[in-house]
């Protein structure tokens, strides 16, 4: 049996504490042609079970809760715990299925089973069906959830030993370092804690700080609202090109201009330092890219929302999170969750409670970017079409947005909070429209550029010259 981390363990007590939150992370596959029947995807399953232990392991809780909880397989398994199937209304297009993906967001797995779901939903118009993947943001993360769906999908080439356990060399080499370690513990753990501390203090006093009063924060319901938004990765990467930054800029640039415009439209004037968002970075190593669980950091930074003008706005973007990670605050988180990996399990769970219960104001939304598969995923030789990323909200964060990149899509998944969050088109379109705006830009960059054909220039003299 293996113990759940302190960030797994993190997110068990932050929906145990508060009853309007549901913490599955979802993945939403469009697919191509007609629904699979019943056995065809049974066989599908099968081969992720097959791959993953995980999938048929459950979370059981120690006696008082003395020592952390523990995954342990789940002696009643059955893949019909895990399967649902359902149908859109009529008409059955897009906005039928956002409204059903809103739903199921809210709805919270079974902690008496391995913490995971799929939703086969059919009728979708145009030809196409869906299955919705969901997965306790306890046993999965962005990209390992990702990984998953994957392991349902038919094999391609490039998977042929991906799963190759390492030799003994380097399992002798990696005790090695473990007993090292360990006759280092007492002089490197509280150094180690210092400086961890130390450096994270930025990020705690941004979660914690005193904030103006902004709709984007504050007390959330049950029911949820979804919306997705469009984009394509080359455009984007047109753009990152263009202005020398990274498409995770280009991205949060377009969602800073999406809350503007969000604030504008409810008569709230956008001012500095309003906006802290937090975003996510993934710890995950090549090593570690096929195993189900949680390797993530954050970073919160301040959007400038304040900035008018799109170009100058994606530079300050840039420059926001350039900043904070300069000061290493991932470096820091990761070494204080490695440290409480050392502290009594009752102790860590209380903090995290005392954190959920803490009426923060400080951070209003959270942004994920996903790298999703470069390849054509298919399911029993349908083509998976799309694929649109779905988090969960909560600790007052009205909102959050998952970016998730597939072949050449870059796709914006928004959950909002049902009662404040009737405008959530708002960010949808915003950030396909800013992306317009910075390509627009872009280009015009690159043509002021390109060099005038000296040749005509040449010509004209001449001609000129002879009259």
């Amino acid at each position: 049996m293996t113990e759940l981390g302190p960030l797994d363990t993190g997110f068990m007590e932050m929906e145990d504490t508060d009853r309007r939150v549901s913490l599955g992370i979802g993945t939403v596959a469009i697919i191509e042609g007609p629904p699979p029947a019943k056995d065809e995807l049974r066989g599908w399953l099968d081969r992720g079970l097959e791959r993953h232990t995980r999938l048929r392991q459950r979370v059981r809780r120690t006696p008082l809760d003395l020592r952390a909880p523990v995954w342990e397989n789940d002696p009643n398994f059955d893949l019909a715990h895990h399967v649902r199937w359902t149908a859109l209304p009529a008409p059955g297009g897009e906005e039928e299925l956002k409204e059903l993906i809103a739903t199921e967001l809210t709805e919270r797995l079974d902690r008496d089973h391995p913490l995971w779901e799929v939703v086969v939903v059919d009728q979708l118009t145009e030809d196409r069906w869906v299955m919705i993947l969901k997965a306790h943001h306890t046993m999965a993360d962005g990209i390992s959830e990702i990984t998953l769906l994957e392991s349902f999908c038919d094999p391609a080439a490039t998977e042929v030993g991906e799963h190759r356990r390492p030799n003994g060399k380097r399992a002798r080499t990696g005790l090695l370092r473990l007993l090292k370690e360990a006759i280092r513990a007492p002089v490197t753990i509280p150094r180690s804690a210092v400086g961890a501390v130390r450096t994270l203090a930025p990020v705690l006093y941004a979660a914690i700080a005193p904030a103006s009063e902004s709709s984007l924060n504050g007390p959330i319901g049950r029911q949820r609202r979804y919306a997705v938004a469009r984009t394509m990765l080359p455009q984007v990467r047109e753009i990152a090109a263009a202005f020398d930054v990274t498409v995770n800029d280009v991205a949060v640039a377009a969602i800073a201009a999406a809350y503007r415009r969000l604030l504008l439209s409810r008569g709230e004037h956008p001012t500095p330092t309003e906006l802290r968002i937090v975003v996510p970075v993934s710890t995950r190593t090549t090593e570690a890219q096929h195993v189900l669980d949680n390797r993530v950091s954050a970073v919160i930074a301040h959007l400038p929302i304040e900035v008018d003008h799109p170009v100058e706005r994606l530079l300050a973007a840039h420059e926001q999170i350039r900043r904070h990670r300069s000061r290493g605050e991932t470096d820091a988180e990761k070494s204080l969750l490695a440290l409480s990996r050392r502290l009594p399990f009752g102790l860590v769970a209380e903090v995290f409670r005392l954190a959920v219960s803490f009426p923060q104001r400080g951070v209003v939304a959270l942004a994920t970017n996903i790298p999703g598969p470069r390849h054509r995923l298919t399911l029993g030789g349908r083509e998976v079409i799309e694929l649109w990323p779905c988090i969960p909200i909560a600790m007052r964060v009205r909102t959050t947005i998952a970016i998730l990149s597939y072949l050449d899509h870059l796709t914006f998944g928004i959950t909002g909070d049902y009662d404040t969050t009737p405008d959530i088109e708002t960010i949808s379109s915003s950030i396909t429209t800013e992306i317009a705006v910075l390509l627009a830009h872009a280009r015009d960059r690159q043509a002021s550029r390109r060099p005038r054909p000296v040749v005509r220039a040449i010509g004209t003299a001449r001609s000129r010259h002879v009259k």
